[in-house]
């Protein structure tokens, strides 16, 4: 392992480009790159093979499983969790042929959403806080705070606690107890 003075760690076969930033307690595992201008926050653990574009911006305690790509563009808040081989993409038109650079779509990911393995983030989306996207899911457009999305394209399923857990149909999560309420505009947060 390499040990850096500022606080993470790598392992050797790690490619962490000068320039880069990575909060201390970060931990990066076998053949990832990051990028130069890349910005990770602290105690984050990046998985083997990921890669990390030179403007993604990756919060504190974000746990990024094995294959996963973070390209310019992608924000992930605090917390958030991204399973095995999920995809981020960058531009909603792409051609081998034709540069698109400048018509990249930032997505963002909110605080405390799941993302599950295989699953597909299309540019442009923002994922609510603690949001959960399903196993393969492929997600085409903005997505509610603490919904459960499924299928292709993803839709709401259901409702998830910040536990992690689906909340009962009276919007109560079975594991803490924490009630949740719908506002007038459709949107869940746990009650007052």
């Amino acid at each position: 392992m390499i040990n850096d003075p500022s606080g993470w760690s790598a392992h050797e076969t790690a490619i962490i480009d000068d320039g880069a930033v990575i909060g201390a307690g970060t931990r990066v595992w076998h053949w990832t790159h990051v990028s130069a201008g890349a910005r990770i926050g602290r105690n984050c653990s990046l998985g083997q093979g990921v890669f990390v574009g030179g403007k993604a911006v990756i919060g504190n305690k974000v746990k990024i499983q094995n294959s996963v790509s973070v390209y310019d563009a992608v924000t992930l808040e605090d917390g958030v969790f991204c399973g095995p081989s999920c995809v981020f993409t960058n531009v909603f038109n792409p051609r081998a042929e034709i540069e698109r650079k400048t018509e990249y779509r930032p997505t963002l990911v909110r605080k405390g959403a799941t993302i599950g393995a295989n699953a597909t983030i299309v540019c442009g989306a923002t994922l609510g806080e603690y949001c959960f996207i399903g196993a393969g899911a492929v997600v085409t457009s903005d997505v509610p705070a603490y919904a459960l999305m499924a299928g292709v394209p993803a839709r709401r399923i259901g409702w998830m606690g910040q536990a992690g857990v689906k909340l009962d149909a009276d919007l109560k999560c079975p594991l803490t107890g924490t009630q949740y309420a719908l506002d007038a505009a459709g949107q869940l947060a746990p009650a007052l």
